[in-house]
């Protein structure tokens, strides 16, 4: 005798199965769901993991805000002779100069953030300039993403050894303050530090002084040596040629303590100027919005570099102390000195529109 399910008798079977297979369905939905949430979760850390992996595979950008020769120009190009040898791409420097290092510092910040275009940037940029200028066209606090410092250096008083008798800081002090119409210092340009720490050196020691700007290292040299110009107080490291070769004459340092491969020239504070510490740095930046493994892995390279001694040599030799630090260490400088420099612009008198 045959069994004979009919539909009536199947229904609670199959009633049951579309149960089953319903779950099952909603189970497997769950897996789905969760695989990609996770997924969606993932992919920054893979896509920051490619970038990191692949920057640079092309050629980088170097925004330089200031003109060729002088001390920013010259580290920058031993940063990235050495940036090119370790990361196999080449390091291209465009020299931007103009406004107070503004005009290259406005070049990076409107930049694409995509690790290709980076620039080294100094005091002006960071924080120097917001105190200047009653509008910037950039934010320094906003537009800028930091890598790491790069180099620090003091300024050094300086005139031409063949217009100027003085042979020390006391002789120039007493020949500066005798002549009629005073005396010109120059700088790189309105609000840099060797236009700041010139100003504060004549009103400390009572001496008329005119302030002659310049768009760099490169002109304020001749218009000494040809005695157009009668000192400065600019950046150490575009002067130690010159300096050394004899056809300028060095009186003090603003650094706190004797340069190296200047051992003779005093520091401000042992020629009777106290509390008068200025130095210079600079660090590396990208335009705010670049992938954090691409700032980690180009931080990382400046740090190598900057634990050679090798290279800590060639940048003493050019004037500067080659010096590496966090990103944040860089955000945190920023912010410690920012009261400082604003005081000094206000002593100054400084103010450019």
């Amino acid at each position: 005798m045959r069994l004979r399910i009919g539909p009536t008798e199947l229904w609670p079977y199959a009633h049951g199965l579309r149960i089953v297979r319903a779950q099952n369905w909603r189970k497997r939905m769950r897996i789905t769901r969760r695989l990609a949430l996770s997924a969606a979760a993932a992919a920054p850390f893979i896509r920051s993991a490619a970038a990191q992996e692949s920057w640079p595979n092309r050629t980088v950008r170097v925004i330089v805000p200031w003109p060729p020769g002088g001390s920013t120009d010259v580290l920058c190009r031993l940063l990235c002779e050495q940036m090119q040898q370790k990361l196999g791409q080449s390091f291209v420097l465009e020299n931007r100069p103009g406004a107070g290092g503004n005009i290259g510092a406005d070049a990076l910040a409107k930049s694409a953030p995509d690790g290709y275009s980076m620039a080294p940037l100094t005091l002006g940029a960071w924080h120097i300039n917001q105190f200047l200028y009653s509008k910037l066209p950039y934010d320094p606090q906003r537009d800028f993403q930091p890598i790491s410092m790069h180099w620090e250096l003091p300024n050094v008083l300086v005139v031409s050894a063949q217009h100027n008798p003085a042979n020390n800081f006391q002789e120039f002090v007493a020949w500066a303050k005798a002549q009629r119409g005073g005396i010109s210092f120059g700088s790189p340009g309105v609000g840099t530090t060797a236009h700041l720490s010139g100003s504060l050196f004549v009103n400390r020691l009572g001496i008329d002084g005119t302030h002659v700007p310049f768009r760099g290292a490169a002109q304020i040299i001749p218009a000494m040596l040809s005695g157009d110009l009668t000192c400065a107080m600019d950046n150490l490291a575009s002067y130690v040629p010159v300096i050394q070769e004899g056809r300028m004459k060095a009186f003090a340092i603003t650094g706190p303590e004797r340069w190296p491969t200047l051992p003779n020239v005093p520091v401000m504070a042992e020629v009777g100027v106290s509390d008068f510490v200025v130095t210079s740095w600079c660090a590396m930046a990208f335009p705010a919005g670049v992938p954090s493994a691409i700032v980690d892995r180009a931080a990382a390279t400046m740090r190598e570099i900057g634990q050679d001694p090798a290279m800590q040599q060639r940048f003493l030799r050019a004037g500067a102390s080659c010096v590496w630090s966090t990103p944040a260490d860089v955000r945190a400088r920023v912010e410690r000195e920012r009261p400082m420099w604003r005081e000094v612009v206000r002593i100054s008198g400084a103010k450019l529109d």
